[in-house]
């Protein structure tokens, strides 16, 4: 639902009504217009002929229960992807801002979709949307949200510029700014415009590399934004904003993970020092000729760069079961186990 056609169809209403139909559909989580009792019984029936509620999609569900994936349908009959992730005191919503991604790093296997097209904002929010009605009989939402999906935000830059305002809107979703995070592969225009912006997001840089010839193997995008000038705009943004950022890490067997390559990586983060950081470790999640580290090299590989006094951390693994984890999105009709 694109919030351009609601205030469109809305247009001429009492200011009252239109606040009515906004918190029936973003507070009550309505399904169908049918249930706005608040609402006249003629304008229940517009909306319900001009304005559908209906989120089309099939949902895989985890053993643990812990990860939900819903494929959802959009209106010109492609798919996106997204994935709940439950932890015991949030409820993690992973976004896509793509169908497919152009990017085409080895190791994804979004990448070897191909890029469909952006997601709108209407079809980015309607994502957390469908996992606040999901949520709903258990008296819970979704309290975070993390750019990690399908696509690479910042080719998408002012769709989801626009749905997090959305998403951070009291009066619509009212998730904090910093419990909203952007993952980006280091597209170098979207970090200096993030830089400009007066929102306390979230941003996460995907390095998986510790030098530029790896990087540029497993990701080609690395030969247009080296990791010299990420770096430079990551400090940029750094010295502007005074936040945290995050290093997100792959460890692929053999491919990125020996202790050369953390001592590597441990002094090519060196000059960022005196800011806040830290690198987070992702255990490589099957996608195709691949191999995940050892869990050894993994602990080894940490304890390097936590003596170079780099703060260290290692992702819990959500839903690999039902290919939800990261790198796995491709709209893929996974066995719902």
């Amino acid at each position: 639902m694109e919030l351009a056609d609601f205030k469109k169809i809305l247009q001429g209403e009492a200011l009252f009504r239109s606040k009515q139909a906004q918190k029936a559909v973003f507070k009550d989580l309505i399904k169908n217009w049918s249930q706005a009792m608040v609402l006249p019984l003629a304008l229940r029936q517009k909306l319900n002929q001009e304005l559908s509620l209906e989120i089309k999609a099939e949902v895989f569900t985890s053993n643990d229960n812990k990860t939900i994936k819903a494929l959802i349908d959009l209106k010109d009959g492609l798919k996106t992807e997204t994935v709940l992730m439950r932890y015991s005191d949030r409820n993690t919503a992973c976004l896509s801002s793509m169908v497919g991604c152009s990017l085409a790093c080895e190791f994804c296997a979004t990448g070897k979709m191909g890029f469909k097209r952006n997601l709108t904002i209407g079809e980015i929010i309607e994502q957390v949307l469908f996992f606040n009605r999901y949520l709903k009989e258990e008296n819970q939402k979704v309290n975070s949200i993390v750019f990690m999906g399908m696509g690479e935000p910042f080719l998408n830059y002012d769709n989801v510029l626009g749905a997090i305002r959305i998403l951070n809107d009291k009066d619509y979703f009212n998730i904090g700014a910093r419990r909203i995070s952007i993952s980006t592969v280091g597209i170098v225009e979207g970090i200096k415009k993030l830089t400009e912006e007066k929102l306390q997001v979230n941003l996460a840089i995907s390095l998986h590399a510790p030098n530029d010839a790896l990087r540029s193997k497993m990701m080609p995008v690395n030969k247009k934004y080296p990791l010299v000038k990420i770096l430079r705009a990551v400090e940029d943004y750094l010295k502007a904003t005074r936040r945290k950022i995050m290093f997100e890490y792959i460890m692929i067997k053999d491919v990125n993970d020996s202790l050369e390559n953390a001592k590597e990586l441990a002094t090519m983060l060196s000059g960022l020092k005196p800011f806040i950081f830290m690198v987070n470790l992702i255990s490589y999640n099957p996608t195709g000729v691949f191999k995940a580290s050892l869990p050894e090299r993994i602990k080894d590989f940490k304890v390097v760069l936590q003596e170079s006094k780099i703060e260290t951390t290692q992702r819990y693994k959500f839903g690999q079961g039902i290919k939800a984890a990261c790198g796995q999105l491709t709209q893929s009709t996974a066995d719902k186990n």
